[in-house]
């Protein structure tokens, strides 16, 4: 696979606003949602754009999952967004009974993720986001790495049907990917043999400059976007695992509940082996910019790389 590593030309939120716009104007059954945030995420021309396809709710995010359950009742196909704390930590009842208990289906976008928050600090920097997600049964869970992945992983989720939570930052992001490539399996990104690094989101491109920096010292590492959490890819992991022996993840999230959760609780039953998780750990968000943050909470290359010597060490 041939990797881009530079910062995308498109903003996350922009290709949120486009694939909504895509769709809707092709299936008057989708609607968007908003919860006073359309400003945030490009979404406020689509009002005008697609009369009765576009609802603000206001600042009213359980609302806007039983309103979201109402439409897809009715045969609707809802996206719904919001910070990916509202979404999810104050909205989760709604999401679990209205969308999931009901097998309802409803496309989640969780904006924000983790340190992206940076100055909206610590009440809105989610850490626990996947980790509530990942209980609702038969739910699929993703974060988004790129802004190709993103698009992609939005119009999948439109064509799948069921309940989807997907997570992103707002801006840009580092573009690992080319135009038109397609998601069915976690990615290999880089080959190797001495140790597997796993990782979602803004980690993937760190964990690449990792493997970068390793591979300087003598250190081979395999690095694997395993962008979908739930389902987990188990079937590249484990093909990976068994050829390096250990495993690091790497996510912007907490370490309990999330990637490095999925990957530990899979591993342990089918291959255990040396296993460290990198990502935050008994701690609050704050207020910075994310590479203060990245800083504070271990979320580096540099981080990723003393961990590996070690293990391997």
């Amino acid at each position: 696979m041939t990797l881009i590593l530079e910062k995308d030309q498109i903003e996350m939120r922009q290709v949120y606003a486009d694939t909504i716009r895509k769709l809707a104007a092709a299936d008057p059954n989708v609607i968007a949602l908003e919860a006073d945030l359309s400003s945030s995420m490009s979404t406020g021309g689509l009002k005008e754009e697609l009369p009765g396809q576009y609802v603000n709710v206001g600042i009213m995010e359980a609302n806007m999952m039983g309103i979201a359950a109402g439409l897809s009742v009715l045969g609707r196909k809802p996206f719904i967004h919001s910070f990916g704390q509202f979404v999810t930590r104050r909205a989760f009842d709604q999401v679990f009974v209205s969308l999931g208990y009901a097998q309802l289906s409803a496309v989640i976008v969780g904006s924000d993720a983790g340190v992206s928050a940076e100055h909206n600090g610590g009440t809105h920097m989610t850490f626990e986001d996947i980790a509530l997600m990942r209980e609702i049964p038969n739910a699929y869970v993703y974060e988004a790495s790129d802004a190709i992945q993103f698009g992609w992983l939005l119009e999948q989720a439109y064509e799948k049907g069921g309940l989807h939570y997907i997570r992103t930052i707002r801006k840009n992001a580092t573009q690992l990917y080319k135009p038109n490539t397609t998601f069915e399996k976690a990615q290999i990104l880089h080959q190797g043999t001495d140790i597997t690094i796993c990782a979602t989101g803004i980690m993937v491109a760190e964990t690449l400059k990792a493997a970068a920096s390793l591979k300087e010292i003598g250190i081979s590492a395999e690095v694997i976007d395993l962008f979908s959490i739930k389902p987990l890819d188990g079937a590249t992991l484990l093909e990976s695992v068994k050829k390096t022996g250990r495993v690091i993840t790497a996510e912007n999230h907490n370490v309990n509940g999330g990637l490095g959760s999925a990957v530990a609780e899979f591993l342990g039953e089918h291959h255990p082996v040396p296993l460290y998780r990198i990502g935050v750990r008994e701690q609050f968000g704050q207020v910075g910019l994310m590479p203060y943050l990245q800083e504070f909470y271990g979320l580096t290359a540099e981080h990723i790389v003393l961990q590996a010597k070690k293990m391997i060490s």
